[in-house]
């Protein structure tokens, strides 16, 4: 299949339907952006934005020229119909959101899943994304790590949000404003006090990128002795296996967390009790605590 300017554009074996490509752009860094996604969106017939206004620039930094329409989370459900039937015409559509990785806490899933779901070839072409670059230059753990996305705005919704992580096993990674990430890691410090190593990821891969570590009061006196570390978009990272001291307590809660999705409190007490060589009272006790929180 050609695209509008005669080129040739790799898609699907099927020679009627056009591919969905998910493009990831740079965030901050515009030396970031591959080759071949640049290649992608100079060749697909539309590119689907997060906000076109916003993605306009960027192909006009590299002289791109596009049909584009925007998808965003507010009518992402809508338009999945609509992409479908530019594929079906064998016509090829790039996605993109305002930086990173789409679908990366960006909008997306809707469409790629419908798109799938209707046998639809969806192609990932990679780059970019804020929560990897951060994790593999924080110095935390990366063997296991969870990505919780945007945190809640609410202080109560955020403790509650931050309590559950008590028995998550691995470094937990979220992003946070230049508006709330005082209060965030305010909140992170009244439900762990000192038992959570944090790095502070600012503005990744631009010029005022930062690299804050601590706990969170120490993060917190950062931020009080220097207001512009409160610039920018943030991606936190928090680690429990050093500092909060007890990783055979953590792997206990992690195996705890699994077994009472299936069993009653004794019974999950007991099977975690042959899995860790723990004793079984104690682990019956944090099973309680677990089961009512």
């Amino acid at each position: 299949m050609t695209n509008k300017r005669g080129n040739m554009v790799p898609h699907s074996s099927d020679d009627v339907r056009g591919s969905l490509y998910i493009v990831a752009t740079p965030i901050g860094n515009l030396d970031d952006f591959s080759r071949r996604a640049e290649q992608i969106l100079r060749d697909v017939d539309y590119i689907a934005a997060e906000d076109t206004r916003h993605s306009r620039r960027l192909l006009n930094h590299f002289g791109i020229e596009a049909k584009l329409f925007s998808i965003h989370d507010h009518n992402e459900k809508d338009k999945a119909d609509y992409v479908a039937s530019l594929l079906d015409e064998g016509k090829s559509v790039a996605l993109v959101s305002d930086a990173g990785t789409p679908l990366i806490s960006d909008p997306g899933y809707h469409v790629v899943h419908a798109l799938r779901s209707k046998g639809h070839k969806v192609v990932p072409i990679p780059g970019a994304c804020a929560v990897i670059s951060a994790l593999c230059a924080s110095g935390l753990p990366t063997d296991q790590f969870f990505f919780a996305g945007f945190v809640p705005a609410k202080s109560k919704a955020r403790c509650d949000l931050f309590e559950s992580w008590k028995a998550q096993a691995g470094t937990v990674v979220f992003y946070e404003s230049t508006h709330r990430v005082y209060d965030s890691i305010a909140d992170v410090l009244k439900v762990y006090g000192d038992d959570a190593q944090l790095v502070l990821a600012r503005e990744v891969t631009k010029t005022f990128e930062t690299f804050l570590s601590g706990t969170a009061a120490e993060i917190l006196a950062m931020f009080d002795a220097d207001s512009n570390q409160l610039r920018g978009e943030f991606v936190v990272m928090l680690s429990f296996t050093k500092e909060s001291g007890d990783e055979a307590e953590l792997e206990a809660k992690r195996i705890l967390g699994i077994l009472l999705e299936d069993l009653p409190v004794k019974q999950a007490a007991a099977m975690a009790a042959k899995l860790t060589g723990e004793k079984k009272n104690y682990l019956y006790k944090i099973a309680l605590e677990m089961n009512n929180a």
